[in-house]
């Protein structure tokens, strides 16, 4: 029999004001089975740890219950701690009975005897548990960013100039997202193509980095730290090392389509260069948009160009690569304005997106950064910006914040001021958020100098009278209604997760949340982690944020990529499933099961047989199995059912 101890956390007040610790230690030292029970304010701290490692030499423990907080925050921390007395890290069991007991109770008996009956249930799974040893294989040191946007290009450099190779997977033809569509960026307003363009090229001429563009990941098996990933690539009908940027082929090209790097605002042909610092420096073949190439319907590009670096033959390909880590940086998008439609757009050319205006206003855009009217062209004397269009409207819409809406409007009408001078810009609010560095004194400036009207308050409706939008609304503060006559209404559109990032998630078998934005391992300790091990996040796919967080979560993901990389071996943990070869009857069930591919028939013995790396210890194939042949380690039918007859039994 094991030679178990009984550790109980007050943890403060959070455990001890709804249970009593002090009686459950006098409890558990009167059992028979137990060989020590004590209770101490923060066993998490260093002291607390020494009572525990104390404990095990003085008592000869071989078995350890922390009555404490959940698992996934100190259970590392307890397991480290037997480990340095001597004792194998999986003879010990957290019992939680923080979240699971005392927090979700008033009653303290009731309480008590609930903690009672969780911390018994740990030590009946306790007393039957191995002493394991983690398993561990090569690593593969090389990093996958998915994503050239700016976290994936900061994250791509932080890793690469570690020393790392990394392989970029952008779906567009260029990097750069939506940061280098920017004019300026705030409360800096530096210019966004001048901060970002910089990066863009560093990482293209980075020896450790290679990219691909118009390229999606398609597949990925493996597990941490060896994952093999199947990208397809998209047909390069321009060979971008031959091309030579003349614009010949462009100038030729019968056909115009909307610009998508314009927001629609502007025009390009069917061959194109997204924008003039587009990385890689190459035109590209939209063959959505071209006349025909099966047959042939035009081909005049090809006939113009001199570097023959047109190729209509060109195919998709499918190639595999090999990497120890995946970062997800595929950014975001704006909701579909469509959905808004009370307030016109499509309806009235001059109700435009924060993006559209965002075009506008740039130096490259399809005004030259002149403030023109979408519908005739002429300079707008009253603008209103109405922010919250889809967010923060949990009955209508999305119920989140979009975090970077109420500062992008506000220098959306800096920014008009400064060119128009004599224009009056109105933005309707719920309240302003400026929660970062010199993002309040960048509010109060505008409201001073800028005489920027702010109405708090959210618009009802919008129509065309004449060439005037009239803009109805409520300001809140005063009970009265607004109406504005505007030459334009730009709409702060709420951020989503990029599209398509949904089959991404599934394809990567990783979680998202009810919004579709990748779900990280823990909100506070572990930010840039999926639970999916070796699978980061960097960036707005994770939440909405504005530049200066997106480049920090990305450093702070690069590191974490960095510290795995930097092993000799990858480590995994050894609680996984096994099969009972007596009782497997090799029906292949388990097999179509596994989400984790984890399993494979030996087509001799008829027998499942389990890869220890793949195996996440989901219990999936445990669930499944109709023989009972599969179990997992320290986690047995019996274990459970022990578990259960405690808790059933209760006091009796």
């Amino acid at each position: 029999m094991k030679r178990i101890g009984v550790f109980i956390c007050h943890c403060g007040v959070n455990i001890k004001d709804t249970v009593d610790v002090e009686a459950l230690s006098e409890f558990f030292m009167s059992r028979d089975d137990i060989v020590h029970a004590e209770d101490y304010m923060f066993l998490c701290s260093d002291p607390g740890q020494k009572i525990i490692k104390k404990a095990i030499a003085e008592h000869k423990l071989d078995g350890v219950v922390v009555a404490s907080c959940s698992p996934t925050l100190h259970e590392s921390t307890f397991q480290n701690a037997i480990e340095e007395a001597g004792l194998n890290k999986f003879q010990m069991e957290v019992a939680n009975i923080r979240e699971q007991c005392s927090w979700v109770h008033n009653d303290k008996p009731a309480g008590t005897r609930k903690a009672s009956l969780i911390i018994g249930a740990s030590i009946e799974k306790l007393k039957l548990n191995e002493s394991l040893e983690p398993t561990s294989a090569p690593l593969t040191r090389r990093a996958m960013v998915i994503g050239g946007g700016i976290a994936g290009i900061q994250t791509a450099l932080d890793i690469a100039d570690a020393g790392y190779e990394v392989v970029m997977v952008e779906k567009k033809p260029s990097i750069g997202g939506h940061m280098i569509q920017l004019s300026e960026t705030f409360p800096t307003l530096d210019c966004s193509q001048c901060i970002l363009t910089p990066k863009m090229v560093q990482l293209a001429k980075h020896p450790n980095i290679t990219l691909h563009v118009n390229s999606e990941v398609k597949d990925i098996s493996g597990f941490v730290g060896n994952f093999k990933v199947t990208v397809e690539r998209k047909a390069q009908y321009v060979d971008p090392d031959l091309c030579n940027i003349c614009s010949d082929c462009s100038t030729v090209c019968p056909v115009l389509v909307p610009s998508e790097y314009d927001e629609g605002l502007g025009w390009r042909r069917a061959i194109y260069i997204p924008f003039p610092q587009a990385i890689p420096a190459s035109f590209t073949l939209d063959i959505d948009n071209c006349l025909g190439l099966s047959p042939i319907a035009c081909g005049k590009c090809a006939e113009k160009c001199e570097a023959n670096a047109i190729n209509y033959d060109a195919s998709p390909t499918t190639f595999e690569v090999e990497v120890g880590a995946v970062v997800v940086a595929t950014g975001y998008d704006l909701y579909p304005v469509e959905n808004i439609a009370e307030y016109g757009y499509g309806k009235y050319p001059d109700v435009v997106t924060s993006l559209q205006f965002e075009r506008i206003l740039s130096a490259t855009g399809p005004t030259g950064g002149v403030v023109r009217r979408p519908s005739d062209g002429a300079e707008p004397k009253e603008v209103v910006f109405i922010q919250c269009c889809g967010s923060r409207d949990p009955e209508h819409h999305l119920s989140y914040c979009s975090k970077i809406c109420c500062m992008y409007s506000l220098k959306h009408a800096k920014l008009y001021k400064h060119k128009v001078h004599d224009g009056q810009p109105y933005i309707f609010y719920i309240d302003i958020r400026a929660g970062g560095k010199r993002y309040e004194e960048f509010v109060q400036q505008a409201i001073s100098e800028e005489n920027v009207l702010y109405t708090r308050g959210k618009v009802a409706r919008i129509f065309n009278e004449g060439d005037k939008m009239v803009v109805f609304g409520m300001d809140t503060l005063t009970g009265k209604k607004v109406e504005i006559r505007a030459d334009m209404v730009v709409l702060a559109m709420a951020v989503v997760p990029s599209y398509g990032s949904d089959e991404l998630a599934k394809t990567l078998k990783a979680g998202t949340d009810k919004h579709g934005f990748f779900n990280e391992a823990h909100p506070k300790l572990r930010p840039v982690e999926s639970l999916q091990a070796g699978l980061f996040l960097a960036g707005a796919c994770q939440s909405p944020k504005d530049i200066p967080d997106a480049v920090s979560q990305a450093s702070g993901t690069a590191a974490k990529v960095m510290v795995l990389l930097s092993s000799d071996r990858i480590l995994h943990s050894p609680i996984i499933a096994t099969v009972d070869d007596d009782l497997c009857s090799g029906c292949g069930i388990c097999i179509g099961t596994c989400p984790y591919g984890a399993r494979e028939m030996d087509l001799l013995t008829r027998v499942a047989l389990v890869n220890d790396i793949l195996c996440e210890g989901c219990g999936a194939c445990i669930a499944a199995c109709p023989s009972g042949a599969a179990q997992q380690h320290n986690l047995t039918d019996d274990q459970i059912a022990n578990m259960i007859r405690v808790i059933a039994l209760g006091d009796e």
